[in-house]
């Protein structure tokens, strides 16, 4: 669903006899639910998480800090944080 001003920009440009190409926002774009870790770690090598997360070890073993920060992308995933520690398959 196209929203207000997206829509008001397509209307002018056809109206203009003109061509567009409609692209995702940002917004929309980081929402994307992935089908399993495999999917989206070829995307987001670390996986994502959300603002704030720090990802849970035992022992010495160093966190992954270089996942990728989006509330709403680790939202849309949050069913592949197995470990409940606000990072969506993580990984060094």
């Amino acid at each position: 669903m196209l929203n207000t001003i997206a829509r008001g920009v397509l209307v002018a440009a056809l109206a203009l006899g003109g061509t567009t190409a409609i692209t995702a926002t940002p917004v929309e774009a980081a929402a994307k639910s992935y089908k399993n870790c495999t999917a989206l770690n070829k995307v987001y090598k670390h996986g994502v998480g959300k603002k704030g997360a720090k990802d849970k070890v035992r022992g010495k073993t160093k966190r992954v800090t270089n996942f990728k920060v989006s509330n709403a992308l680790y939202k849309a995933n949050k069913r592949m944080d197995r470990d409940k520690d606000g990072i969506a398959c993580e990984k060094r």
